[in-house]
């Protein structure tokens, strides 16, 4: 490997760090302030809020890692203009291109480690965080989840439980419905079984159903009970899916497709994640054009200040496009590469006289 490459790795993995840390410090610190806030009523000890604020920090990092790398990517090229040793990589014949495309190249490889490294480590953190913080939660007592056995439901009713099991959801309908229903000493009180459930509201319809009780079974064309949930509160509950490593998103594909339920928002989130060492590449070579446009400004602030109103509006940018995917208005699945797509064609507008900068 040529020295100069060497240099231009070590000068940027040495940026990306740099920012990477200083974002995280940010990080912690507003997570501390918003954890004590939540406990200021709880008999918690002192370091509990500063530990989950710091679980909680790499999963916020991680959505800010295009930005980590556009920032990065400009104290890079600020170092190199410091020195002018970007005149003098070019008087060697290192074009600007050559630059930008082994940046890119690293940004890339960096990209697939965070995927599969940091990614990993920033879920299995975040799903703890969920779980310690649940516990103070009002919902706590409450839970929903899918195996391959069907969806599984927890529910407090009166002070009597409700284990709930159904093989399959057609939209806002449980089908071949299990409710076992037990008092506050887990004795059982009644089982009942129905074909077909409207969950539309939190007062459940089943349809057929056939009710045991004291080993003697009764049925009931329409049976109304009252559940803490709904349609729309079981899909919230399932939207967390960034506490699950990339095999857990796709055993639970699988879980959702045995039991009919839209699989859509975990094909999201694992085109988020396909997509991010692409959106890497992308923001290191808009940042390294804007600098390269911008390097005869001698004030440092207002290149950074440059780089920082870009991340603005694409923060915006690819927010409204979430928003257009959640409302139905785009397909969910082409509101996550719009932006990368629209960024690729500035890029390739921008770059085509950049060896001239």
């Amino acid at each position: 490997m040529s020295t100069y490459i060497k240099f231009l790795i070590l000068n940027f993995i040495k940026s990306i760090a740099y920012v990477f840390f200083v974002m995280m410090s940010l990080v912690i610190i507003l997570n501390i302030i918003t954890e004590i806030e939540f406990f200021k009523n709880y008999d918690v000890k002192s370091f509990f809020p500063f530990y989950l604020a710091t679980l909680n920090s790499l999963d916020l990092i991680f959505e800010m890692f295009p930005f980590v790398f556009l920032i990065s990517t400009q104290i890079f090229f600020v170092n190199l203009f410091a020195d002018n040793q970007i005149s003098i990589f070019k008087y060697s014949g290192l074009k600007n291109s050559k630059i930008i495309l082994i940046l890119s190249f690293l940004s890339f490889f960096i990209g697939i480690l965070i995927i599969t490294l940091f990614y990993g480590l920033s879920s299995n953190l975040k799903n703890l965080y969920l779980d310690l913080k649940n516990k103070y939660s009002n919902d706590n007592k409450y839970l929903a989840v899918v195996t391959n056995n069907g969806l599984w439901i927890k529910d407090l009713v009166n002070q009597n439980k409700l284990i709930i099991n159904a093989t399959t959801i057609e939209g806002e309908r449980l089908k071949r419905v299990n409710i076992s229903e037990f008092d506050e000493r887990f004795n059982l009180l009644r089982i009942i079984n129905s074909e077909n459930v409207d969950i539309s509201s939190n007062y459940w319809v089943l349809n057929n159903a056939v009710i045991l009780l004291e080993n003697e079974t009764r049925k009931e064309d329409k049976l109304i009970i009252f559940s803490n949930f709904n349609y729309e509160k079981i899909n919230n509950l399932f939207s967390n899916l960034s506490s699950l490593s990339i095999l857990e998103l796709f055993e639970l594909r699988e879980n959702y497709k045995r039991i009919n339920y839209s699989t859509t928002e975990i094909d999201v989130q694992l085109h988020k994640l396909i997509s991010y060492p692409f959106y890497f590449v992308l923001m290191t070579l808009l940042s390294a054009i804007i600098m390269l446009n911008v390097k005869n400004f001698k004030n440092t602030s207002f290149k950074i200040t440059v780089g920082l109103f870009f991340c603005v509006i694409i923060y915006y940018v690819n927010n409204l496009f979430q928003v257009l995917g959640s409302t139905g208005k785009i397909p969910l699945i082409l509101s996550v590469w719009i932006t990368l797509i629209i960024l690729a064609i500035v890029n390739s507008f921008l770059t085509l006289n950049i060896n001239e900068k």
